[in-house]
């Protein structure tokens, strides 16, 4: 702990939360949050703190930058995660902050000298592996559901299982009808981050387990969507956005009004929802190929529904999609497209093809290509 402390001196000052909890567990930290207790927004300000916390009282360290914020407590008013009365005083306990918090793992403290503040016995839990809720209140918000479930995606290859009464209050979250209070925006950001954890399957398969995915991903709930979706994601095409792939490859499986239906429902970005549908083509073309073969018109339709003559970027990393369950096949593509995509307009303008006949021609002579690849 070796923040600056002149700006802080005379003010109790813990880290907390997550950078407490992932120090300890030998896990990289990335971020740290810190705690003042006993201190005034005034008082903080006073020494060059910048107020940047909108709902609460949150500043920016004038040096490092780093956010720290006043000792709160919380009130439930109200549906959803927003539905809250923040109550920020120098009265407010470092351990009334922590009672705030999800998760056992979540409300440890650490003062200057890095001992540990521990009132709901979270290194316990730390060393048992175990998620566990920190009081009742847990099902005063429900975005707790899908960051627990995010929780054991991250650690459940550590070891880590939910407490039996901590999936009784997700369970009862649900029920509820609470947990259809949040808004898709942040149903989805909890899902992204979840997608580039270690075991992103666990986040869903917590989802599943409590009764939240048949709310917000019912699509994902039905018959063995999941199961399908774990092996798919198993292996992923070299990438730059894996969490991306993820997605893509666990609605490969579903029917294309149930994949939009999904994607409309979360919000999901168009880049996203892009990719799984070229990704729900793509697997159509292996089944295909799986189970009669390929004509030259099966392969010239793929072209044309991930929009290879304009797009033709999109043909590399699908073909190593393909490369990961039917080499064969990726090789035919790829032969398929060097062929097809040297055919160009204007070696047909040249020849006197105008309008409707150019077109015409462009795509009866790269068909011919195709076909002509395949046989070889």
């Amino acid at each position: 702990m070796d923040e600056p402390r002149d700006v802080l001196e005379g003010f109790a000052v813990y880290r907390v939360g997550g950078a407490v909890r992932d120090a300890r567990l030998g896990w990289p930290v990335t971020d740290e949050d810190w705690v003042v207790v006993g201190a005034t927004p005034e008082e903080l300000t006073a020494r060059g703190f910048i107020p940047v916390g909108r709902d609460f009282p949150v500043f920016l360290h004038p040096v490092t930058h780093a956010e720290y914020a006043l000792a709160r407590t919380e009130r439930k008013q109200g549906h959803g995660y927003t539905g809250f009365v923040v109550h920020a005083s120098p009265e407010v306990t470092l351990e009334e902050d922590l009672a705030r918090r999800d998760l056992t793992i979540n409300a440890m403290a650490e003062d200057p000298e890095g001992h540990l503040v521990d009132p709901f016995q979270g290194a316990e839990d730390l060393d048992a592996r175990v998620l566990r809720h920190v009081s009742e209140a847990f099902v005063e918000d429900p975005l707790r559901v899908l960051r627990t479930a995010r929780f054991w995606a991250r650690y459940r290859d550590l070891g880590f299982v939910i407490a039996a009464d901590t999936k009784r209050l997700m369970r009862r979250l649900c029920d509820s009808g609470e947990i259809g209070h949040l808004v898709a925006e942040r149903v989805w950001q909890e899902t992204v981050k979840a997608l580039a954890e270690p075991r992103p399957i666990a986040y869903f398969q917590a989802l599943q387990a409590c009764g939240a995915l048949a709310v917000w991903m019912p699509e994902l709930d039905a018959d063995a969507a999941l199961d399908l979706g774990e092996q798919a994601m198993a292996t992923l095409p070299v990438s730059d956005d894996p969490a991306m792939w993820r997605w893509a490859r666990l609605l490969e499986a579903l029917a294309d009004e149930s994949r939009e239906a999904l994607c409309e429902r979360l919000r999901v970005p168009n880049a996203w929802r892009e990719l799984a549908r070229q990704v729900a083509r793509t697997r159509a073309l292996r089944q295909k190929y799986d189970n009669a073969g390929l004509t030259g018109a099966d392969v010239m339709a793929w072209f044309d529904a991930i929009d290879a003559w304009r797009r033709s970027e999109r043909i590399a990393p699908l073909q190593r999609y393909l490369a990961l369950a039917a080499p064969a096949l990726s090789t035919c593509v790829d032969e398929a497209w060097q062929a097809a995509s040297a055919i160009q307009p204007r070696a047909l303008l040249e020849e006197g093809y105008r309008g409707k006949a150019l077109g015409e021609a462009l795509a009866q002579r790269r068909l011919d290509s195709i076909e002509n690849a395949l046989r070889r």
